[in-house]
């Protein structure tokens, strides 16, 4: 039976975030939206569900006079990303032969 895919970082922008954020310490706002191409109102809230599934964690602060958003993954949001792409393997590898051949 396949493992149910985690609705949260099924979603297309929540699941680039969390994939970049895997790959650098953390991330600035900026940097994420440019990367992803979101408009900042999306990625806002988008940024807030993570949060609150404390997937990611945001820091605001000030760079001078300027405000500055920084994220960066959580233990648990590794650990659902990890578990994501397990389950995601179910479903890619379903047909699959012992001989690495497809069904």
């Amino acid at each position: 039976m396949f493992k149910p895919l985690d609705p949260l970082l099924h979603s297309e922008l929540r699941l680039a975030v969390m994939s970049l954020l895997l790959s650098v310490e953390e991330a600035e706002f900026s940097y994420i939206k440019e990367k992803t191409g979101a408009t900042a109102g999306n990625l806002s809230v988008q940024l807030d569900k993570l949060s609150a599934a404390k997937y990611i964690k945001v820091e605001k602060t000030f760079k001078g006079k300027k405000p500055c958003t920084t994220c960066c993954m959580t233990e648990t949001g590794r650990q659902a990303f990890a578990d994501y792409v397990e389950a995601l393997k179910g479903y890619l590898y379903v047909g699959e032969r012992k001989d690495g051949t497809i069904a």
